[in-house]
């Protein structure tokens, strides 16, 4: 499944609000620069340097659901640009995230690289696996969520937090700085008209 078959990008009510806020153009602009359905290079580098990736399911009745998966560096497994494994530890019991994915086989992940930073968003189709030689490839796994790729796309790092709350979150008293992506040739005329950072 490529990510022309999921689905729009956008839907009405993020159409609604970009035309609200003049942010159309720049919407479109990082679809058209940033959106593929394989992994790059770069998408893997980032995957396998994180401990923790953010796992968003939709259950049978249409609700979603999201949950934090945590383990050793380089836990979440880049299989090949359209796969990636990731182990199901011992838990509380509930299941919720597997058995969405069983129920529905709709994922979303979110990778945040404090680092960076930098997050990495990905859009795709999961199964959940117990077979033995797929569990047997993480230690201490019960289980191994097998994803396939249809959309992926880079998210701005700005409000990410390291030790300190970002520069960039709005404060009384504090101006946040421009930040460096929004001076880019091929994304500056896309600015919304009154962004402060958009050459006239």
């Amino acid at each position: 499944m490529g990510w022309m078959d999921i689905g729009p990008l956008y839907g009405a009510g993020a159409r609604a609000l970009q035309d609200e806020f003049d942010a159309r153009r720049l919407a479109d602009r990082l679809h058209e620069l940033t959106v593929h359905a394989e992994l790059s290079d770069d998408d893997m580098a980032l995957i396998v340097q994180q401990s923790t990736v953010w796992v968003a399911t939709v259950d049978a009745h249409g609700w979603p659901d999201v949950s934090y998966k945590g383990g050793d560096v380089g836990f979440v497994r880049v299989v090949s640009p359209t796969e990636l494994r990731i182990p199901a530890y011992d838990g509380n019991g509930m299941m919720r995230t597997m058995g969405n994915i069983i129920d529905t086989g709709r994922v979303a992940l979110l990778f945040v690289d404090r680092d960076r930073p930098w997050r990495l968003r990905l859009h795709g189709t999961a199964t959940v696996s117990t077979e033995p030689s797929d569990v047997a490839d993480f230690h201490g796994a019960f289980a191994v969520v097998v994803v396939t790729t249809a959309r992926i796309f880079p998210n701005c790092g700005r409000y990410i937090h390291g030790d300190d709350v970002s520069e960039f979150v709005p404060r009384e008293g504090h101006e946040p700085p421009t930040p460096d992506w929004t001076s880019y040739d091929v994304l500056n005329d896309a600015l919304p008209h009154d962004d402060p950072a958009r050459r006239r």
